[in-house]
């Protein structure tokens, strides 16, 4: 009887043992299983879509500055524009911009370059192409020029950061780019003009003219007479945001220094112009709002843009 309990015993451990060591089969293989179906999943993902090497085929082509600065491209498009380039600089940090390069660009002949700040709801916190998708400078300004690279720039916000930005990004595309230097406009709307305001102040002589829309001057005066940069104000008469008398102030203080060096009024009036619209400017077009409303008129008033690029373009291309 003994006996009989003792291999009874023995079988029940055999069996137990074999159990045992099918379990750890089993458990062992099922991640295995598992893993192998995950990485099989990946891979057919990254066939699908390998976001790595797409990007840096697309956005690839990474221009180097002399400072080290150097731009990845966007990938997207926006009515011929690339969306959310962004160029890397080593003293600034990121700057996002969308551009319009025209086709015809190939760098052997000298083009012009124009440059768009956007007011408030175009800043790069709102959205990528936000500032082009809200305002139409970028785009009417082609009626004026073929040749000329346009240039949107995505800033944080109007203070000093986004104007040492935006210098940045003109300085940029001056060394990177076939640029005619007497051919560099830049404009803005709304918050963008007192982002403007403080980049004359620091560089004038960078631009051949300005465009400042519905906003106000927070910069310094001197600078920009000195540099003799012209100076286009226009706004609503009743404004809702700013109101019109921060523009009449700066045109103000600007022409007083002009007077003050002796200027003719010709003269003056050539560097700098306040155009302050009657309320029947917005109405009769169907615009109630004049700060919202200026985003766009302006932009597709040819008296307005038509200062900014045709009464500053180099004489021999009038004459040609």
């Amino acid at each position: 009887m003994a006996k009989k309990v003792w291999i009874f015993s023995l079988v029940l451990l055999i069996l137990a043992g074999c159990a045992s060591a099918y379990g750890e089969d089993t458990v062992t293989k099922k991640p295995e299983s598992e893993a192998s179906e995950e990485l099989t999943e990946k891979a057919a993902a990254e066939d699908r879509n390998p976001v790595p090497e797409t990007e840096k085929a697309e956005e690839g082509r990474e221009t180097e500055g002399q400072d080290g600065d150097y731009v990845t491209e966007g990938t997207e498009n926006y009515r011929d524009f690339v969306v959310d380039s962004v160029l890397h600089s080593r003293e600034f940090g990121d700057i996002h911009y969308c551009v319009f390069i025209p086709d015809e660009y190939d760098g052997s002949r000298a083009c012009s370059l124009y440059v768009t700040l956007p007011g408030y709801q175009g800043l790069y916190f709102q959205g990528a192409a936000m500032n082009i998708r809200t305002e139409e400078f970028g785009f009417e300004a082609q009626n004026y020029r073929e040749d000329m690279i346009i240039l949107a720039p995505q800033l944080e916000d109007w203070a000093e950061t986004s104007a040492r930005k935006t210098i940045a990004l003109t300085e940029y595309f001056l060394e990177h780019y076939k640029i005619d230097r007497e051919q560099v406009y830049i404009s803005e709307y709304s918050g963008g003009g007192e982002t403007l305001s403080l980049v004359l102040e620091s560089r004038p002589e960078l631009y051949t003219a300005a465009l400042i829309c519905s906003s106000q001057w927070d910069g310094g005066y001197r600078a920009v007479t000195e540099a003799k940069t012209p100076v286009y104000f226009v706004t609503g008469e009743s404004d809702e945001y700013y109101g019109s008398e921060p523009l009449e102030r700066a045109y103000r203080e600007i022409r007083s220094l002009y007077e003050a060096e002796g200027l003719s009024e010709a003269e003056i009036r050539s560097l700098v112009v306040l155009d302050i619209k009657p309320g029947v400017y917005f109405t009769e077009k169907g615009v109630t709002n004049q700060h919202g409303g200026g985003a766009g008129l302006f932009g597709r008033d040819r008296e307005i843009m038509g200062w900014l690029f045709d009464k500053h373009e180099p004489k021999d291309r009038k004459e040609g």
